[in-house]
């Protein structure tokens, strides 16, 4: 097994490396790394050595579809092939046709979001979803009068990413603790998130506490956006499939050993169902969540009718 390869694995488990996109992005960028430093001279050894540096970096997040559907995009590439050179070819080039479609689609839901960003709305968002700055980001750069409200993201504090990243492009930002949107909703316009995952039924998953942030701006009738590549709709959910809700170590949240007896809790995500999800933003245009299955049968048909 590459080095590289596990290594990427750690750094995505640790959260070292973070956000669906960027997620993806490695994966993809690891299996091409790995084609490229393949010595061997076997395309059967060569072929099972990619998938098992493909099952490798999958188990590293089990809720970011993001990253299993990059790793089975390169894979796939190289199913059919019957030389080491041939196989090497097709990972390199559909790792990198993947990490350019992955760019490329940042940059198209940022155009079409910025669509449904007026100038002086306050804007919601949460954790430090790319999806969801370049909307932002875009909509400040066409002139548009934008300030954010931006929320700390607890255990991880992703938050505090994005409030740094939104205040070096001169965009107004507030950081607040999390507990406070229901406090702040009555001064938002919009809120917008990103995605992990997007079920057949067009519910979201997040980081944790998008959820609540969705019933909150339901209450006060504030339009709830998300914003997420095509490649984060979940496949296997068209068939029933739940997605894993990842929980991670309790000392994220506070030190096991300060608490003796007490029982931590870290669920890193939650779902969002979709009737409190006012649309979905993608690089394909914009629609409903109840069109998500659309989305899947258009991204993954050959799968679904397996």
């Amino acid at each position: 097994m590459s080095r590289s390869v596990e290594e990427v694995a750690r750094k995505i488990a640790s959260m070292e490396i973070r956000g669906a996109a960027r997620i993806a992005q490695s994966a993809a960028r690891a299996l091409r790394d790995f084609a490229l430093s393949y010595r061997g001279n076997s395309a059967e050894e060569f072929l099972s050595e990619l998938h098992k540096a493909g099952e490798v970096l999958k188990g590293a997040r089990p809720t970011a579809v993001s990253l299993p559907n990059a790793v089975n995009y390169v894979l796939l590439a190289a199913g059919g092939k019957d030389e080491v050179e041939e196989i090497r070819s097709a990972v390199v080039e559909a790792a990198e046709r993947f990490i350019a479609r992955s760019k490329r689609a940042l940059e198209r839901i940022g155009e079409i979001g910025a669509r449904r960003i007026k100038s002086g709305d306050v804007v919601l968002t949460h954790c430090n979803s790319q999806a969801a700055l370049s909307v932002i980001t875009t909509a400040f750069r066409q002139g548009k009068e934008v300030q954010v409200i931006a929320t700390e993201s607890r255990p991880r504090y992703q938050g505090h990413l994005t409030a740094r990243q939104l205040a070096e492009q001169g965009i107004p930002v507030t950081l607040i603790v999390d507990s406070a949107v229901r406090t702040f909703m009555k001064e938002v316009d919009k809120v917008i998130v990103g995605a992990d995952s997007i079920a057949a039924n067009g519910a979201v998953i997040n980081k944790i506490g998008t959820s609540q942030i969705a019933l909150a701006a339901h209450e006060a009738r504030v339009v709830f956006m998300v914003a997420a590549e095509t490649y984060k709709f979940h496949p296997a959910t068209v068939i029933g499939a739940l997605v894993e809700i990842e929980e991670r170590p309790p000392s994220e949240v506070a030190p096991p050993e300060e608490f003796p007896g007490v029982e931590i809790r870290n669920p890193a995500f939650d779902v969002t169902p979709p009737e409190y999800i006012d649309l979905i933003i993608t690089e394909r245009g914009v629609i409903p969540p109840q069109a998500a299955i659309m989305v899947l049968r258009e991204e993954f048909g050959f799968a679904l009718e397996e």
